[in-house]
């Protein structure tokens, strides 16, 4: 393989290497033997994030970002002043991940809402994209994104699983579509639908490994090395080679995350 891929959105440091048989190091050269030669590894809470940029710093092919996911709630919480400076480092790259979650969340989740405007604020702030996060509140989302100005910077719908009038929007606001390994799944009919009719320049392929492992490793843990296969499944939904999708991705990455062309 001479296509290079990228995982836009994985999680290095909580990758389950008992399961895959080694350690970090192992995992990336599997990566490279796939195809997979750049990664960006995504903070879920300050308390981790260091981790998450030691492993940047370490290698030049890894980039990192700094923010707090929705369903983190033994944690500290973000501050735009704190966000701001964390991104200051050159590994990061992106803001997030952040978002809303309303499936997992219960009672008044106004504290969601007014996290995921701090990093709206921090991202305007610092000039890097966002990465969101959305489950089950679609609507919410894409309101509060419209209404903190968020398309000044955009960013990416990372394990978009919505359908296609809410990529348009999502789109229409200088965002770009991430497919994970969901795409691959057969029950996922409505987001082939989506996957097929994206217009080239906006998609991203990931991961979010440890989670979401694609067809043919579905059920076990994930790597990596596996968005190679979401990459394949996408480009027999398109009619395309799997050296279009590859070159693609790539070049919508790098097109999209500015810093990370260092």
């Amino acid at each position: 393989m001479t296509s290079t891929l990228v995982d836009s959105h994985c999680h290095l440091n909580l990758l389950e290497f008992e399961r895959l048989g080694g350690d970090l190091e192992n995992a990336l050269a599997t990566a490279r033997d796939n195809g997979v030669d750049y990664m960006l590894c995504v903070s879920i809470d300050l308390e981790t994030n260091p981790e998450i940029l030691a492993i940047a710093t370490d290698h030049d092919t890894i980039f990192a970002s700094v923010g707090v996911h929705p369903n983190s709630r033994e944690c500290a919480e973000p501050t735009v002043d704190g966000l701001v400076e964390r991104a200051s480092d050159r590994n990061v790259i992106a803001i997030g991940e952040t978002g809303l979650d309303y499936f997992r969340g219960e009672g008044n989740l106004e504290w969601q809402r007014e996290r995921f405007r701090v990093h709206i604020a921090a991202a305007k702030q610092t000039s890097k994209p966002l990465i969101v996060h959305c489950r089950d509140a679609r609507d919410d989302t894409l309101r509060i994104l419209k209404e903190e100005g968020a398309d000044q910077v955009g960013g990416v719908m990372h394990c978009f699983v919505e359908d296609w009038a809410t990529a348009a929007k999502a789109m229409d606001l200088n965002f770009y579509i991430s497919f994970s390994g969901i795409v691959t799944f057969k029950s996922a009919q409505t987001l082939h639908q989506v996957a097929a009719a994206m217009p080239a320049d906006k998609i991203l392929i990931e991961t979010d490994s440890p989670y979401l492992a694609p067809v043919p490793h579905r059920g076990r843990t994930n790597q990596p090395a596996y968005v190679k296969h979401v990459a394949e499944h996408i480009a027999t939904l398109r009619n395309e080679s799997f050296e279009t999708v590859a070159e693609t991705t790539t070049a919508n990455f790098f097109s999209l995350f500015k810093d990370a062309s260092r």
